[in-house]
């Protein structure tokens, strides 16, 4: 799945270079893929790849209050989801050059689109695809766990250190696609006066994740999430088509957006606030026990909140300039 070559060229480009890694990234990533994914049929090397390849650190618990008994396998966190990123990471790669190759070059080609905007079209058409995923994934998960009607399932029975099958692999897949942003800086030959900003966007949203996971608060980290990527995913469909010159529904997509923009960052301090001060601030067991994973503790939760908060105030500040 490599980047085809520019039309007319007549020499290839040395194995193992710059260029030739460049060219071929998602062949060679779809490789060490595959071969773990081979090593699942071996039963030498079968568990060392289904460290890789599957959901790492669960655990079953049988309910007979049913007839018959109900087994559910529940997972947590751990150090070998490390694993689990780094095999998701490749498949992000993989999946990023296939966008890139088969949707957004047969545009690019069609609107004739300059260097600057080809760029950002590039950038904004792949963030597209993985906020509207992860909004219906996400969304789905929020639906069949019932947050809605019960919000308070956001923080009662903290910590939250069982998950489901579904939302463990939802984090994971969201930590594994920012770590990808960085790698693909070098395969996609991102400008060095654009990596700032990228990298930028891409370091807070791992941050917060991350903290999110490793602190067992999922629940509300979801619901988050979900609501910011609804926003990014409308602005970004509106920047395409202000880059494809359909201005009268780029208008109308940033106006939309600009209204919804605080109503969101108010969505999300009012989350962060019934999460942290109310929720979490009245449970009765408030002490750190790294054993069985709760943080709950004033000091934990008032920077939580204050990061949330600080960072709402800052997007309010400055995303409209960084990413128009």
């Amino acid at each position: 799945m490599g980047m085809r070559r520019k039309v007319g060229s007549t020499k290839s480009p040395s194995v193992f270079s710059h260029e030739f890694v460049i060219q071929n990234h998602a062949d060679i990533v779809s490789c060490v893929a595959m071969f773990m994914v081979v090593g699942l049929m071996f039963q030498v090397t079968q568990q060392t790849a289904s460290l890789f390849i599957t959901m790492q650190h669960n655990h079953t618990e049988v309910f007979n209050d049913t007839e018959p008994p109900t087994e559910v396998t529940y997972y947590t966190n751990g150090r070998k989801d490390f694993c689990s990123v780094f095999f998701y990471l490749l498949i992000a790669i993989v999946l990023h050059a296939v966008v890139q190759e088969y949707i957004l070059d047969k545009v690019n080609r069609r609107l004739h689109l300059s260097k600057v905007k080809h760029s950002k079209f590039n950038e904004s058409g792949q963030l597209v695809i993985f906020y509207v995923a992860s909004v219906i994934w996400g969304a789905n998960i929020i639906f069949e766990e019932n947050y809605i009607t019960n919000i308070a399932q956001l923080w009662e029975g903290y910590p939250h250190t069982d998950m489901l099958f579904q939302t463990k692999f939802f984090y994971i897949c969201q930590l594994a696609y920012w770590v990808h942003c960085f790698p693909e800086l070098y395969f996609q030959k991102v400008k060095k006066d654009e990596m700032p900003a990228r990298v930028q966007y891409a370091s807070l949203y791992l941050v917060f994740i991350g903290a999110t996971y490793a602190l067992n608060l999922t629940r509300v980290g979801l619901c988050c999430m979900v609501i910011h990527y609804f926003m990014e995913a409308l602005f970004h469909v509106s920047r395409m088509l202000y880059y494809s010159e359909k201005m009268d529904f780029a208008k109308t997509g940033f106006s939309i957006w600009a209204v919804l923009f605080v109503i969101a960052r108010f969505l999300t301090v009012t989350l962060a606030v019934l999460t942290f001060w109310f929720g979490l601030g009245r449970a009765e067991n408030q002490t750190f026990d790294l054993a069985t994973g709760n943080f709950n503790t004033f000091l934990i939760r008032i920077n939580c909140l204050a990061a949330i908060s600080l960072l709402q105030v800052w997007m309010m500040c400055h995303d409209v300039m960084i990413n128009r």
